[in-house]
């Protein structure tokens, strides 16, 4: 019998056609692998154990606890509009694709090219926030019972180390990945699931539901004045989300690997749906475990260690019960930063493809049949994103700052595109139909609100040793994307392009400006403008 691809193989690789692209990628993950990497990214437990001492300090147990039920159900609305729309068009490229798709032809290229570049950021910040994060944690987790000194000098080494091993596996071992994945739902489902019930179980004594829900903590203050007394508690209850906020973020991978997907059209858009709703109820229930079992409030938020969760545990399993438990968390946490490069490299291979980034990038190896470059180039911007710790005391809320606000702003775009014109959206099998709009609006206010607060200073008083960055780097993304735009790129950058019909009329996309010139010749249109005139 002549082998032949599954009907769903065809399906997939003819919509990606009808986008304009080749299958170059491979397509073998399943819905379940999908879910996994978005689930995997999310990774509760990465983002509320590295910010656990931010969250106590900005808010303490009740912003944390009632924070955590806010910020998963506005979520769930931006996560319902991007499934709305990766149903409809289901390509790596994720946001930036989107936006140029939805946007009517005049504003198309300018509308993928900012949000290409305020996704990459976000990329890249949740990268160095996930992996940085591992290397802090690793670093204070060494210093129990032993006299090792977690100095920054060491942290930015481990996190080099962590951030090579990530390129790695990346690079040469993209089959593994699929099986990689399959450990890491199983480590952050039935691995934290038992961590949780260990530390709820082992507990001498358990807090109050009182406590949890409703105790107000500021330690914003360096010199004892915080901001609830400088500016308000609904200040500090507003900042103090960053934790439950940046947790759940990370979930547009379903999108990004959506042409490595069977039944892309669902898969994906199920893919992004389950794993914020999942990482909402597994997030729910770690919090809690932890803020339950606080022994002595003032011992966990001024810790000697330096980590509130690790004290935690120290209290409850003593050092060696600690470290065996915090070994867990390490794991899972090697899993996310490792995925998260994964969504990354993914990323950045389809914007190069589509003239975003330099044609360098727009590479995937014959042999490995992975982005080798962008994985390079993504763990190289990611590093350098986290040399201001050398001489930052907020350098990693800071860079949590940035992923969740590049992300949020890269995520809510093509939303908010597709809500000023909605002729342009022709949807996919998850269709949203008379509530598409209003939970549209809903996401865009929402992204809107957090991208203003994250901005705003978190230590009292503001130095150069406190001061916020958030805004300098979202600043200089924000200046280069629309002042390149206006400068130059307006001139050759006309949005996602057509691969097989450019191939098709003879034009060697490898050669420089040969797109370019085909375009200009009247031979080849780009791609978001053909579909529309359509």
């Amino acid at each position: 019998m002549e082998n032949q691809l599954p009907d769903t193989h065809l399906r997939d690789e003819t919509k990606l056609a009808e986008l304009g692209y080749r299958q170059d990628l491979n397509r073998d993950w399943s819905m379940l692998h999908n879910f996994g990497v978005s689930f995997s990214i999310i990774s509760v437990i990465t983002g509320l154990t590295t910010l656990f001492s931010y969250g106590l300090n900005a808010g303490g147990p009740g912003v944390m606890s009632v924070g955590w039920i806010v910020v998963s159900f506005f979520t769930m609305f931006v996560a319902l509009g991007m499934a709305e729309i990766v149903s409809a068009i289901p390509t790596s490229g994720g946001p930036y694709f989107w936006a140029a798709i939805l946007a009517p032809p005049n504003v198309s290229a300018f509308a993928s090219w900012v949000t290409g570049w305020f996704n990459l950021l976000g990329q890249v910040a949740v990268t160095t926030g996930i992996t940085f994060g591992m290397a802090n944690l690793l670093s204070v987790t060494a210093t129990v019972g032993t006299s090792y000194e977690a100095t920054a000098g060491r942290t930015l080494g481990i996190y080099a180390a962590l951030l090579v091993s990530h390129g790695v596996i990346n690079s040469f071992g993209v089959h593994i990945l699929r099986y990689l994945n399959n450990t890491s739902i199983l480590l952050h489902s039935v691995g934290i699931s038992c961590f949780c019930i260990a530390v709820l179980a082992k507990a001498p004594t358990h807090q109050s539901a009182k406590f949890v829900f409703s105790t107000f903590y500021d330690g914003t203050g360096i010199d004892g004045t915080g901001w609830s007394i400088r500016a308000s508690p609904a200040y500090v209850a507003a900042c103090g989300v960053l934790m439950s906020q940046y947790t759940i973020t990370g979930f547009d991978a379903s999108a990004h690997l959506s042409e490595e997907t069977r039944n892309a059209s669902w898969s994906a858009p199920l893919g992004v749906m389950m794993s914020v709703g999942v990482s909402a109820i597994f997030g729910w229930f770690v919090i809690l475990s932890l803020l339950f079992s606080i022994q002595d409030f003032d011992r966990t938020v001024t810790s000697d260690i330096g980590q509130p969760v690790i004290q935690i545990l120290v209290d409850i399993f003593g050092n060696a019960g600690a470290i065996a438990l915090m070994t867990l968390v390490l794991v899972c946490i090697y899993h996310c930063g490792l995925f998260s490069m994964t969504s990354n490299s993914r990323m950045m291979f389809g914007f190069s493809r589509d003239g975003g980034l330099p044609k360098f990038f727009n590479h995937v190896d014959v042999k490995f049949r992975a982005p080798i470059r962008t994985i390079w180039l993504a763990a190289f911007l990611s590093f350098l994103l986290a040399i201001p710790s050398l001489g930052s005391s907020v350098a990693f809320s800071a860079a949590t700052s940035i992923a969740t606000i590049g992300l949020y702003i890269s995520y809510g775009l093509p939303i908010l595109v597709g809500l000023i014109w909605p002729s342009n959206f022709k949807k996919g099998p998850f269709n949203l139909r008379l509530a598409s709009r209003w939970i549209a609006l809903v996401a865009v206010l929402w992204i809107g609100f957090i991208s203003i607060v994250f901005c705003l200073p978190t230590q009292n008083p503001v130095d150069s040793q406190t001061l916020n960055y958030t805004p300098v780097a979202v600043g200089i993304v924000a200046l280069w994307s629309f002042g390149s735009w206006f400068l130059w790129a307006r001139r050759w950058f006309t949005g996602p392009i057509r691969q097989i019909e450019a191939e098709r009329m003879g034009i060697d996309l490898e050669e420089p400006g040969a797109l370019e010139k085909a375009e200009a010749e009247g031979k080849l249109g780009s791609h978001v403008n053909d579909d529309k005139s359509q």
